[in-house]
């Protein structure tokens, strides 16, 4: 390892960041050596704007990934390099503000209906009854089950930060069937190998899979679930700021989008429902 990507790595662990990060930090930093031919030490900062308006204007990256180059170069050298002020901007087309094509709850029975395998079958199940990212469902631990209190621990969740959610008693009955079927021993959904945990894109074709042979063509992977989670709890009267603490969401702001998505939303005083019991009382 280059002592340059050495010194990044620390810095990146020093601040507790996750691999996903510091992965993310070396490939912006290695596009822009790329870019002009010599060590990134060597490219001073009123050099950088050239390269920015390439990733727009040439490459047409998404708003998105533009932020993510822009973020890690940023950190490469301010923590790095030690420059006192970064303060190149990127200027980046307006991101277009589109509606997802959210899953009706007949939608959801029918796709966790097409799971004949029991491990797809709670795998979705706990995705969208306790709505979950990815990332932390595929990090479910055994010992983050509380069945008595009916409460599920979500360890260093996007931001780095432990919460607890509600444990629906569907979603723990179903684990508990699951469990006594399979007995994982560390992680909940198991890989291949039993000292790995189930991986993103394994979790993603599961999705997929079940989705297709539902029938279903709108658009989304499995995270559409969380988005149905959260818009389903809504449509039942969650509060929002309660539907906030479970969705990990830093700002109230993100989760008052999902307000903008359900027209008809009174909040109630009760804390939501169990949806995947829900699903049982739908009709077809």
């Amino acid at each position: 390892m280059s002592p340059l990507r050495q010194q990044l790595l620390d810095a990146v662990r020093q601040r507790g960041y996750t691999e996903k990060t510091f992965k993310s930090y070396v490939g912006a930093v290695c596009q822009l050596q790329r870019y002009y031919g010599r060590s990134p030490d060597k490219i001073s900062p009123d050099e950088l704007q050239p390269f920015f308006n390439h990733l727009v204007k040439d490459r047409q990256l998404a708003p998105e990934s533009c932020r993510a180059y822009w973020h890690g170069i940023r950190f490469f050298y301010e923590q790095v390099l030690h420059c006192p002020h970064f303060d190149v901007p990127m200027v980046l087309p307006k991101k277009p503000q589109r509606i997802p094509e959210l899953l009706t709850r007949s939608e959801v029975k029918s796709l966790i209906g097409q799971c004949t395998n029991l491990k797809h079958r709670t795998l979705l199940q706990c995705c969208y009854g306790c709505g979950v990212r990815l990332n932390e469902l595929i990090s479910l631990q055994v010992t983050h089950i509380d069945g008595e209190r009916h409460l599920l621990r979500i360890e260093q969740g996007k931001g780095s930060k432990d919460r607890l959610i509600l444990l629906p008693d569907s979603v723990l009955d179903a684990l508990r069937l699951y469990w006594r079927r399979y007995r994982p021993e560390q992680w909940l959904f198991e890989g291949r190998q039993k000292q790995s945990h189930l991986s993103a894109a394994s979790a993603q074709r599961v999705f997929n899979k079940a989705k297709s042979s539902a029938g279903i063509e709108k658009r989304g992977g499995i995270h559409s679930l969380r988005h149905a989670y959260a818009t389903h709890q809504l449509e039942a009267g969650m509060p929002v700021h309660k539907l906030q603490k479970l969705l990990g969401h830093r700002s109230l702001y993100s989760t008052l989008r999902y307000v903008h998505w359900v027209p008809s939303y009174r909040e109630a005083r009760d804390n939501g429902v169990d949806l995947i019991d829900a699903l049982e009382r739908i009709d077809g």
